[in-house]
């Protein structure tokens, strides 16, 4: 960490609504409180909208231009026309941070129906907008990173592919993982860990998972649920480091077989866990060393 770590650390105060700064909405920068929607937004009816959530390290988003990509394709994937490139939506990033003054930060991007002729299902005829939210958000999972976090299982299962565009960063998609974690905080754990609609390891609310066993990694197929842009990076980096990864189904039963277990995803970074339910995980070597190798990684942006 660089000398900055305390303000890092510290998380914004007030709730999100009511706090100073600026928001880049549709092209212009607007001040925070005045970046709102009329109430008849498609998106707040019918969920059409996607998102990015990214981390700045430096000045420097970490994988910007990739998830300005991902957000084009997700957005076409929920049949929303883009009115901006990918090179314009990481313009509108870097100019959303330096108007904020901001170096090491959370970028959210959202681009959403809008108000207009259409107020039933169907949206074509309503306008797309989008918007670029900074602000300074420390450990997701707090003293986890250290401890490691604590997941409680949930009876929500991450939906079949021919249910929902499963790989698009889609606003609706989370419904099930907010009551989700809802469940899990109101049991005292961190986050929870969900299953897929066959009844395998799929992921927690807002992160892909990792296990170990025997030095060999083994972590879930993303075949029903987003492929995260944190998970593609540290697979390369512990296969980068000769460590074998295995992707493929895993059965829950089998989560009393190994040893060490880690989240991963823009917002928990490298996050160990120590339990899962009634199984219990080691915050060992390997979890630890990968979460350093991440933090080096992203605040040299190499």
């Amino acid at each position: 960490m660089r000398g900055d770590k305390k303000k890092w650390m510290t998380p914004m105060a007030g709730a999100y609504d009511d706090r100073d700064g600026l928001i880049w909405m549709d092209g212009a920068l607007v001040p925070w409180r005045d970046a709102k929607v009329h109430v008849l937004t498609h998106a707040l009816h019918y969920a059409s909208a996607v998102f990015e959530g990214e981390r700045a390290y430096g000045g420097v988003i970490f994988k910007g231009h990739e998830h300005s990509k991902r957000l084009l394709a997700s957005a076409a994937a929920l049949d929303i026309p883009s009115r901006w490139t990918a090179e314009e939506i990481d313009e509108a990033k870097d100019l959303a941070l330096k108007a904020n003054g901001l170096t090491d930060a959370y970028v959210r991007a959202l681009m959403w129906r809008g108000s207009g002729e259409d107020m039933g299902v169907a949206a074509a005829l309503n306008p797309v907008h989008m918007s670029i939210a900074v602000w300074e958000w420390g450990a997701y999972y707090g003293d986890a990173k250290t401890q490691g976090a604590k997941l409680d299982i949930s009876r929500w299962k991450r939906p079949s592919p021919e249910t929902i565009p499963c790989h698009a960063k889609a606003s609706g998609l989370y419904m099930i993982c907010t009551q989700a974690k809802h469940q899990a905080q109101a049991r005292g754990c961190s986050d929870a860990l969900m299953m897929d609609y066959r009844g395998y390891v799929a992921e927690a609310t807002g992160a892909n998972i990792f296990f170990t066993r025997d030095g060999k990694v083994h972590t879930p197929t993303p075949d029903c649920f987003l492929n995260g842009l944190t998970r593609q990076t540290v697979v390369g980096l512990l296969e980068k480091n000769g460590v074998e990864v295995i992707e493929r189904h895993i059965m829950p039963d089998e989560l009393e077989s190994f040893e060490q277990c880690w989240l991963t995803g823009t917002a928990a970074e490298v996050t160990p866990v120590g339990q899962i339910g009634d199984y219990n995980f080691e915050v060992g070597a390997m979890a630890v060393d990968i979460a350093t190798q991440y933090e080096k990684l992203v605040r040299g942006n190499r």
